[in-house]
């Protein structure tokens, strides 16, 4: 009888230990993010994105590397360890579709009238 209940409590106790790092690696995009898009036109293909969160909402600000201009996301939505959101460039829509693989990467891609650009981004750690 003290087995079982000795081999239950460890049972519990291995249960509630793997929930609590599963919510410890929760994916979060908030910060700033690297990106590099080595296929986009130059003056396009690296800088910097800033993910925000505030009113339950996130938000999106894009800056070109060698370039003070910022570009706001619009559409900004997390769901499923997914970022999306779109952004005006030169009188033109570019959907950008990016997946958390890991807290500190994503990857994904630029959708415009001149195809898909592969996009990878790291997180940067203050």
């Amino acid at each position: 009888m003290k087995k079982l209940l000795t081999f239950a409590m460890l049972v519990v106790f291995s249960i509630s230990l793997v929930n609590a790092q599963t919510a410890k690696t929760k994916k979060d995009p908030a910060g700033d993010w690297k990106f590099e898009a080595p296929y986009a036109p130059e003056g396009y293909n690296s800088g910097k994105i800033t993910i925000g969160f505030a009113e339950k909402k996130y938000t999106a600000v894009i800056s070109m590397t060698g370039s003070e201009y910022k570009i706001n996301g619009e559409n900004v939505k997390f769901e499923n360890d997914t970022l999306t959101f779109s952004m005006y460039i030169e009188g033109e829509t570019v959907g950008v579709k990016m997946k958390m693989e890991e807290p500190l990467k994503m990857t994904g891609a630029a959708n415009s009238s001149q195809g898909e650009i592969p996009v990878t981004a790291t997180k940067q750690v203050k």
